[in-house]
C-alpha cells in the first residue's frame, strides 16, 4: 500500500511559546499591582482625607470652644457689672421706680436666654453669634440700667436737698413762729400783769345792827354781825375799761379760811397754779385810768371768833392787796 504526503485536515500546532504566556502574567501582575497601588493609593487619600477632615473638625470644635469661652467670659464680664451696680445702688432711694424695675426685668431674661445657649453643648456657629449678639445687646441693656439708677438717684438726692432746705426753712419759720408767740405771750404776760388792779386803803370794821335798823361800829367780837369791808382800786392806764373779778379771801383768827358755799363762797386758782378758796366774789364795772371805791358786807353763818381776821384781795391770780381787822372780847376787860 502506497501512501502518500497529503495535508492534515486539523491545523498544524504551533509550538508552545513560554515567552507569551510570560507576557500576559507580567500583565496580569502589572495590572493587580496597579489596582493594588490605586487602592492603596485611596485608601491613603481617603484616610488622609479623613484625617483633614476630623483635624478640621477638630479646629472647628476648638474654635467653637474658644468662641463659647470668649462669650462665656464677656458674659461673666457682663453679669460681674451689673451685679456692682445693682449692689452699689441696693442703698439709693429708687424704691420700686417701674422703670427700673422692667429694665432689670428685661436683663435677667436676657441673661436666661445666653446662659442657655452656651449651656448647650452641641451650639452651632449660628446659636453662638446669636448668643454675642444678645451679650452685645446686654451690655448695652445693663448701661442703660446704670443710667436710668444715676438719673433717678440724682433725681431723689435733688429732692433729698430740696426737702431738707423745705424742712430748714420750715424749721427757721416755726423757730419765728415760736419766738413770735412767746413774744407775744410775754407782751400778753406783761400787758396782762400790767392790766392787774392795784388795791389799797383797806377799811374793815365790825358791824352790830341793832333791833331798831341801825348799825353800829363795834369791835367787839361776839357783838360783830357783819364785816364791812371796803378798799380803793387804784387808777390803772392799762387795763382796759369792763367788767372785773375781784376775789375776797378772809382768814379767821384760827388760820382757817373763812368759806360758805350757800354765801358764794368758792375756789379758784392763783398764778402759781394754786388753788385757793374766796370768801366772796365781787364784780366791778372798772373804768380805765379811775380810781374807784370797793365795798361790801359779809355776813356769816356763824359768830364771829376773837382775834385778827385778815382780808386778801386778788385778781387775775394775783394778790393785789391785803388788810386787817382785830376782833376783841366783850366785857369791862374786854
Amino acid at each position: 500500500m502506497t501512501f502518500e504526503n497529503f495535508p492534515s485536515a486539523q491545523p498544524p500546532q504551533l509550538p508552545k511559546s513560554k515567552p507569551y504566556t510570560k507576557n500576559i502574567r507580567e500583565i496580569l501582575t502589572g495590572t493587580l499591582l496597579a489596582a493594588l497601588l490605586v487602592t492603596w493609593g485611596y485608601i491613603i487619600w481617603d484616610k488622609n482625607k479623613t484625617r483633614q477632615i476630623l483635624k478640621e473638625t477638630n479646629s472647628q470644635l476648638n474654635i467653637i470652644a474658644a468662641e463659647k469661652d470668649d462669650l462665656k467670659k464677656m458674659l461673666d464680664d457682663a453679669t460681674q457689672r451689673y451685679d456692682m451696680i445693682k449692689t452699689s445702688s441696693a442703698e439709693m432711694p429708687h424704691g420700686t421706680d417701674s422703670a427700673i424695675i422692667k429694665k432689670n426685668n428685661e436683663i435677667e431674661e436676657k441673661k436666661n436666654i445666653i446662659n442657655q445657649l452656651l449651656a448647650n453643648a452641641n451650639a452651632s456657629r449660628e446659636q453662638l453669634m446669636e448668643a454675642k449678639r444678645l451679650i452685645l445687646s446686654l451690655n448695652d441693656d445693663i448701661q442703660v440700667y446704670k443710667t436710668q439708677i444715676e438719673t433717678l438717684h440724682g433725681e431723689k438726692l435733688i429732692l433729698a436737698k430740696e426737702k431738707i432746705a423745705i424742712i430748714l426753712e420750715k424749721e427757721k419759720i416755726q423757730k419765728d413762729y415760736d419766738a413770735a408767740k412767746e413774744l407775744i405771750r410775754n407782751n400778753e404776760k406783761t400787758i396782762d400783769i400790767g392790766s392787774t388792779l392795784h388795791a389799797s386803803n383797806f377799811n374793815i370794821i365790825g358791824i352790830n345792827e341793832t333791833k331798831n335798823g341801825k348799825e353800829k361800829e363795834t369791835t367787839t367780837a361776839k357783838r360783830v354781825d357783819k364785816l364791812r369791808i371796803s378798799f380803793q382800786i387804784d387808777e390803772n392806764m392799762i387795763s382796759k375799761s369792763g367788767r372785773k373779778e375781784i376775789y375776797v379771801s378772809i382768814t379767821a383768827p384760827n388760820g382757817l379760811a373763812v368759806a360758805v358755799d350757800e354765801l358764794g363762797s368758792g375756789t379758784f386758782k392763783t398764778r402759781e397754779g394754786e388753788d385757793k378758796f374766796y370768801t366772796n366774789k365781787v364784780e366791778i364795772n372798772y373804768m380805765q385810768g379811775q380810781i374807784q371805791t370797793v365795798s361790801f358786807d359779809w355776813k356769816q353763818n356763824e359768830n364771829f371768833n376773837t382775834g385778827e381776821y385778815k382780808i386778801e384781795v386778788f385778781h387775775n391770780g394775783f394778790k393785789i392787796g391785803e388788810g386787817y381787822r382785830r376782833l376783841k372780847k366783850g366785857g369791862l376787860f374786854g
